[in-house]
């Protein structure tokens, strides 16, 4: 069984090595995440730092499933809102390396980012995602509903067009 936790800033940066080990396997494997191949774990450490520089101003909560101590899959809710936008939050990058999956490792790190974001106050959350995709399929079995899909938001990591599709949830 995996531990999830959520890092603190000074974690995070402790875990950039990890983090970026889980990032780099997920865009080589053709995730649409941000960044096109090749992406290597080096490239990868730039984006974890300002991700913890994130988590230090509170700007974005960071959780991590390990097993045996290293890292397989991380979450990040988005927390710094606009004024008028206090309840919502934005969940953001959810990643499992692909040698963990299989293992419900994303349904524990949406689960335990749902609860903090729902502690913190978050009664909203939204996400985007590469439509087609696995991870696709994953949101509406957690509850989440899908708004629509907006053509070529993005692009796949190794080229070409990407569609996205929206999804939120409420939370308690």
């Amino acid at each position: 069984m995996p531990d999830i936790r959520i890092l603190s800033a000074e974690e995070a940066r402790a875990a950039i090595l990890g983090l970026a080990q889980v990032l780099a396997d997920c865009v080589a494997g053709g995730a649409s995440v941000g960044f096109m191949q090749p992406y290597g774990p080096e490239e990868a450490e730039l984006y974890w730092r300002d991700v913890a520089d994130a988590v230090a101003t509170g700007g974005n909560l960071l959780l991590v499933a390990e097993l045996e101590g290293s890292i397989v899959g991380t979450v990040q809710v988005g927390a710094a809102q606009m004024p008028n936008q206090p309840h919502r939050g934005d969940l953001k990058k959810l990643l499992v390396h692909r040698s963990a999956r299989g293992r419900g490792i994303a349904r524990l790190l949406m689960e335990a980012a749902e609860r903090e974001a729902a502690r913190r106050g978050r009664t909203l959350l939204v996400l985007d995602t590469a439509t087609g995709s696995d991870a696709e399929a994953i949101y509406p079995r957690l509850g989440w509903q899908r708004v629509g899909v907006i053509p070529d938001y993005a692009l796949w990591s190794e080229g070409g067009f990407c569609d996205t599709t929206l999804f939120y949830k409420r939370l308690a």
